[in-house]
C-alpha cells in the first residue's frame, strides 16, 4: 500500500512511534495493563503491539465514529447485511441457546435452529448407544466420514481435532475434502463399509468435489451390499438446503439436515454442518461449544470498545495493515490439537475480507485482507522463524497457547509455553549489536564485530498472544467466535461485505468448461487462452505416452 493510502488519522501516530522501539514501550507497565484483557477462559495480550495510549485512542475514535455498535446490532437482529445476496447473517443465532442475553434474531429462525438442534441431539444419542435404526442408520457404526469442502470441512475438521480428548469412545472421525482421489482410496482400504456412516455436506448439493467423493464412497458401500440401495442409504446423512437433490442422489429426505441462506459456510460450524463434530464429541460437549461462543457474543454486544476483545483485535489489524503497512500475519498455535486453526482462519479471514470494492461497487480506500499463514510451534521455530527474527520484512505474529494441557506430561508443556513466551519476547526486544559483541569471545576485534553483526537481532517486531485456560469445548467456541467478530468488525471498518465470496466463482466456472476437454481427450480447446490450451495438449500427450508404456 502506498503511503498515500495510509489513513490520515493514523499517520501522525505511525510517524511518532517509528522513533520508539518496542523495548521502550514494554517498560510502561500501565500501558501493558491497558492492553491485556480477559473474557472467561480467554486472555488477549496486545502489549507487544507497537502502539501506545494515544494511537489506541485514535483507533478507538475511528471505530466509534463508524457506528460499529449499530452495525453489530443489525447483524444480531437479522438485517440483510450481506447486501450483494440480500441475506441476513445469523451465525450468532445458531448458538443463542447458550447466551445469557435474549436474542434479537427473528423468532422463525430461532425456532428452526432449536428444532434442528433437537434432531441432532436425538441422532447423536442414538448413534452413541450403537443403534440408530430409528433414524434410518445402520447399526454398529464405528467410523464417521465427513465429506465437504471449504466451510463444510474446515470448521468441523478444526474442532474434531482440537477436541480429541472429548471424543466419544468407539467412534472415529475422518474428513474427505480434496477432489484428489488419494484420500478416498486410503480411507476405503482402512474402513469397514458396513460400519461407516458418511455425512455429505453441501448447501446446493452440486459441489463438484463433494459429489465426486460422495459417489466414490457410495459405490464402495454399495459393493458391500451387492447393490442393495435401501441398505446403502442407511450409511448416509446429508446436510443441505437442497433436499430434493440429496434425495435424488440417494439420501432419504428424513436423513437430510438443513442449511440456511442466513448462515455462510465459513460461519456454519454451529449448525448442522457441525453434525460430524456433534457425533464425535457428543451433544453435551457440542452445546458447551455453543455456550463458549455465546459468551463472546454477549461480550461483543455489551462491552465498550476499550475492553471489547473483538474490537481491539480488529483495531490492531487496522493499525498493522493500514498504518504500518504489514501485508502478512503468521498464526502460530503452540498446541498440536490446534493444527488446523491456521487453515480455518485462512478461509474465515481471506475469503471474507479479500475484497477490493465496496458494496456500492467503488474501489476501497485502503488495503484489506492480509495474507494469513502459519503452523504449530515449536515446529515453526525450526522452519521459518529465522526470517521472522532477522529477515528484511516485518511479519505480524499471533501466538496462541494453552495454560493447562489435556495430558500430564508437564515437562513437555512447560517447555512448550516457555518457547512461546521466549519467541514473543525475542521478536519484540531483539539483541543489540553491543550485546552481541559482548558475547563474542573468540577471534580478533574485526572477527568479533563481523560475528556480532550476524548475531544481533533488530527486534521491534510486534506480536499478539492469546492464552486459553485449557482447550475445552467452551474455550474453543470462545476462540472461534472471537475471530468471527473480528472479521465482522474489519468488514465494517473497511467498508466491504465480509459475507459474500464472488472471488471463488470464476475459477470454478472455468474448471467446468475445461473438464470435458480432459475427460474425453478430444474436446475443442479454442475457447481457452493460449497457456491453458498448451497445458491441456501437454496433459493429453503425456496421458497417451504413459498409457502406452503401461501396456
Amino acid at each position: 500500500m502506498s503511503h498515500e493510502r495510509r489513513p490520515s488519522f493514523l499517520a501522525e501516530h505511525v510517524d511518532r512511534l517509528a522513533r520508539t522501539h518496542l523495548r521502550e514501550l514494554l517498560k510502561d507497565n500501565a500501558r501493558g495493563d491497558r492492553l491485556r484483557h480477559r473474557v472467561g477462559p480467554v486472555l488477549l495480550d496486545l502489549s507487544r503491539q507497537k502502539l501506545d495510549a494515544e494511537a489506541l485512542a485514535a483507533l478507538g475514535a475511528h471505530a466509534e465514529a463508524s457506528g460499529w455498535q449499530a452495525a453489530r446490532d443489525a447483524m444480531f437482529a437479522g438485517a440483510p447485511i450481506n447486501t450483494s445476496e440480500h441475506r441476513p447473517v445469523l451465525h450468532t443465532a445458531l448458538r443463542a441457546s447458550g447466551s445469557s442475553l435474549p436474542s434479537p434474531a427473528p423468532r422463525e429462525a430461532l425456532d428452526e435452529i432449536e428444532s434442528t438442534l433437537k434432531r441432532i441431539d436425538a441422532l447423536v444419542h442414538a448413534v452413541g448407544l450403537g443403534d440408530a435404526s430409528a433414524f434410518g442408520i445402520a447399526p454398529g457404526i464405528t467410523d464417521v466420514v465427513n465429506i465437504g469442502i471449504g466451510g463444510s470441512d474446515l470448521g468441523p475438521r478444526l474442532a474434531v481435532r482440537a477436541l480429541t480428548p472429548y471424543h466419544v469412545p468407539g467412534l472415529r472421525s475422518h474428513f474427505l475434502t480434496n477432489v484428489d482421489g488419494q484420500s478416498a482410496y486410503e480411507l476405503m482400504r482402512e474402513l469397514d463399509p458396513r460400519r461407516t456412516l458418511v455425512v455429505v455436506v453441501s448447501k446446493t448439493f452440486t459441489t463438484q468435489e463433494t459429489l465426486l467423493n460422495g459417489t466414490v464412497m457410495r459405490d464402495w458401500i454399495s459393493r458391500a451390499y451387492d447393490g442393495d440401495a435401501s441398505k446403502v442409504a442407511r450409511h448416509f446423512l446429508a446436510v443441505s438446503a437442497n433436499v430434493a437433490a440429496a434425495e435424488s442422489w440417494g439420501v432419504p429426505a428424513e436423513q437430510v439436515y438443513p442449511m440456511w441462506d442466513f448462515v455462510g459456510g465459513r460461519f456454519s460450524l454451529w449448525s448442522a454442518v457441525g453434525l460430524s463434530l456433534a457425533l464425535a464429541i457428543g451433544s453435551y460437549n457440542f452445546h458447551a461449544l455453543l455456550k463458549g461462543a455465546a459468551q463472546i457474543d454477549d461480550h461483543f454486544r455489551t462491552a465498550s470498545w476499550q475492553q471489547n476483545l473483538p474490537v481491539l483485535l480488529s483495531l490492531v489489524e487496522i493499525w498493522n495493515r493500514n498504518g504500518l503497512e504489514r501485508g502478512s500475519r503468521a498464526v502460530v498455535p503452540y498446541a498440536d490439537l490446534l493444527t488446523d486453526l491456521t487453515s480455518y482462519l485462512q478461509q474465515l479471514e481471506m475469503e471474507s475480507l479479500g475484497k477490493q470494492v465496496t458494496p456500492q461497487g467503488q474501489p476501497v480506500a485502503q488495503s484489506t485482507s492480509a495474507v494469513v499463514w502459519g503452523s504449530v510451534g515449536t515446529n515453526a521455530q525450526h522452519a521459518y522463524f529465522q526470517a521472522l527474527h532477522q529477515g528484511t520484512d516485518v511479519v505480524l505474529l499471533e501466538f496462541i497457547g494453552v495454560v493447562k494441557p489435556a495430558h500430564d506430561l508437564n515437562a513437555n508443556h512447560d517447555a512448550l509455553l516457555s518457547n512461546l513466551l521466549a519467541q514473543a519476547a525475542a521478536l519484540a526486544l531483539g539483541k543489540t549489536f553491543d550485546e552481541a559483541l559482548a558475547e563474542a569471545k573468540q577471534g580478533s576485534e574485526e572477527e568479533r564485530r563481523v560475528l556480532a553483526a550476524q548475531r544481533s537481532f533488530p527486534g521491534d517486531r510486534p506480536s499478539t498472544v492469546i492464552l486459553l485456560d485449557a482447550l475445552t469445548p467452551e474455550s474453543l467456541g470462545a476462540l472461534i467466535a472471537l475471530y468471527e467478530h473480528k472479521v465482522f468488525m474489519l468488514g465494517h471498518l473497511w467498508g466491504i461485505n465480509a459475507f459474500d465470496q464472488w472471488g471463488v466463482e470464476l475459477g470454478k466456472s472455468i474448471a467446468r468448461q475445461i473438464l470435458p476437454a480432459l475427460e474425453n481427450g478430444e474436446g475443442d480447446t479454442s475457447a481457452f487462452d493460449s497457456a491453458t490450451q498448451a497445458l491441456i495438449e501437454a496433459i493429453r500427450e503425456r496421458q497417451l505416452t504413459l498409457a502406452s508404456h503401461n501396456r
